[in-house]
């Protein structure tokens, strides 16, 4: 029998699947990454952005479609976090957008949502590049389209759809020269992608482990009750490897027995395997029993009753921590605004008492191995008292974020100037000019930018081989502003190669900042070695205590 549409119960249970299979995929999905580097986020992105649009989801009480479609947007838009996940943001306002309206949602009311959503998605991105997640997007679109001329059955649109994505995703090497030198298919495309077979998991009926996205109080059923109400205090879990058949007979019995001594019970037999969740007072009772049946595996037990009370201490500790930032709040809006403010991203100890040395009001820590969500830049931008703020994004993959925060800022100027690293950010600020106008300064600032080399030093986490360059696991790289520049064994030796291709004739300053990982003895011995092979240009060192990247280096 033929399915024609989807309702918003079925809708919600597809929506949070695709959440669901994105967040157990997401370490694979970083894995993809073209740059061998560390710090490979695309997944960690993707399923960031879409987990903040389900707590809003699973936070709705019987909504409408209408409902639903305002949480996945707005949830999502704030959630959005690197350019992948902003490009996902875009990607789920667009498909909401279309379908709000509606009361239930068949193969057009689909292919029309594909349609906006892949159009709301490339007008976000200024320079549209192929052989992304917007071609796998638009094959999608394509597809749906197609299919909604042929079938009203979602039964046979649907996979015919997400098998032609999948067609779209293995060609993407084929499109940017990058992936295919690489070896991988499109990282933000292959995230869409596992959203959408999540999805369809649920259409089908699978059955999903959602426990990623439940609340915690709605798995253990402990909300606001006092300690003294909770009746067993144990949450108890463990796997048996049974040594034979465990029968029915047998499982009725185990479920009795457990049900003697607690409540909240989970027993699902599944050939040589039972997973077993028991709430009680005795943990001890249920684990004698189940080694009756045999081995047990992955044991698990939580005290309720001192998780409860540690929650009710957080609970009284951000209440805390909110009344003092309101308290604070309120004395700078006493204050008058002052014309122009800054924040700044930033990826260590070192790096942020730099900015806050050179004026920045604001430093929101993430950077390269964490991106801030433009929900962390609309906070950021509350707590700058300033008619205009300055964000420095100091990572290309920050930019988008910063620009869909602006967008929606009503009370405030905001310009985002486009420091791709570190190094630029910090030029930036220091070519400020206080008695300077906004335009002024956006103009002076910009042009610094362009003046600046920057540099990075890390380890490479596979092999592969980028920009004619074979890279082994654990080689040392010195990555520029186009690429891969250098690559060995040695931090130092890396480094000084590094600097050779940045360096020129024109050159005048080298500013380096070490890492978390550099010993300061050995940083200061190899800022001497620089400084002894450039002894024309100014070499300015110092610590920065960023993770991952030894060093991290501009050059003027």
């Amino acid at each position: 029998m033929a399915t024609k549409t989807i309702n918003v119960d079925m809708l919600a249970k597809m929506f949070l699947a695709g959440a669901q299979n994105i967040e157990a995929k997401k370490e694979y999905i970083n894995e993809l990454n073209v740059f061998p580097v560390p710090d490979g986020d695309t997944g960690t992105n993707m399923s960031l952005t879409i987990m903040a649009a389900a707590k809003e989801v699973t936070a709705l009480e019987n909504p409408g479609i209408k409902d639903l479609a305002k949480a996945v947007s707005s949830g999502s838009l704030r959630g959005a976090r690197g350019n992948s996940g902003v490009i996902l943001s875009q990607l789920l306002r667009g498909f909401t957008k279309s379908i709000r309206e509606a009361q239930q949602i068949d193969v057009q009311g689909l292919a029309a949502a594909c349609a906006r959503a892949r159009d709301t998605a490339y007008k976000a991105v200024m320079k549209p590049k192929e052989g992304t997640i917007l071609t796998v997007a638009s094959g999608i679109a394509e597809k749906a389209a197609e299919m909604a001329e042929e079938t009203d059955d979602l039964e046979v649109f649907l996979p015919a759809v997400i098998e032609h994505a999948e067609e779209v995703l293995r060609k993407t090497p084929e499109m940017l020269p990058v992936l295919k030198e690489a070896g991988v298919v499109d990282s933000g495309g292959q995230g869409l992608l596992e959203v959408v077979r999540g999805a369809y998991d649920a259409f089908l009926g699978k059955e999903v482990d959602y426990s990623a996205i439940t609340p915690k109080d709605k798995v253990t059923k402990i909300s606001a009750q006092e300690t003294a109400d909770i009746k067993f205090g144990y949450c108890t879990e463990f796997i048996i490897l049974t040594e034979k058949e465990f029968t029915e007979e047998q499982e009725r019995d185990f479920k009795g027995y457990l049900s003697s001594i607690g409540d909240s019970i989970v027993c699902v037999s599944d050939d040589d395997v039972v997973k077993v969740h028991v709430h009680t007072n005795d943990p001890g009772l249920a684990i004698q029993r189940a080694l009756t049946y045999g081995q047990l595996s992955r044991m698990k037990i939580d005290n309720m009753r001192e998780e409860h009370q540690e929650k009710l201490i957080k609970d009284a500790e951000k209440l805390a921590a909110a009344g003092a930032a309101e308290e604070a709040e309120a004395k700078k809006s006493g204050e008058p605004r002052k014309p122009m403010g800054f924040i700044a991203v930033s990826i260590g100890e070192g790096l942020n008492d730099i900015f806050k040395e050179l004026g920045v009001d604001y430093i929101i820590e993430g950077g390269q191995t964490m991106n801030p969500s433009t929900e962390d830049m609309l906070n950021a931008i509350d707590q700058v008292n300033a008619d205009c703020v300055f964000i420095l994004p100091n990572n290309k993959n920050i930019v988008l974020a910063a620009n869909q925060a602006k967008d929606l800022v009503e009370d405030k100027e905001i310009v985002v100037l486009p420091t791709k690293t570190v190094p630029q950010g910090i030029t930036a600020v220091i070519n400020f000019m206080p008695d300077a106008g906004v335009k002024e300064n956006e103009e002076a600032m910009t042009e610094g930018i362009r003046n600046v080399k920057s540099g990075q030093v890390t380890y490479a986490v596979r092999d592969t081989r980028i920009d004619d360059k074979e890279i082994h696991e654990s080689d040392i790289m010195g990555i520029g502003d186009a690429g891969i520049l250098a690559v060995g064994r040695s931090v130092e030796e890396t480094t000084k190669e590094l600097l050779g291709q940045l360096v020129d004739e024109d050159s005048e300053l080298i500013s380096l900042y070490y890492g978390e990982e550099v010993k300061e003895e050995d940083a200061e011995r190899f800022i001497a070695e620089v400084e002894e092979l450039y002894p024309d240009v100014d070499v300015d060192a110092h610590y920065g205590g960023q993770p991952i990247y030894y060093y991290v280096l501009g050059v003027e």
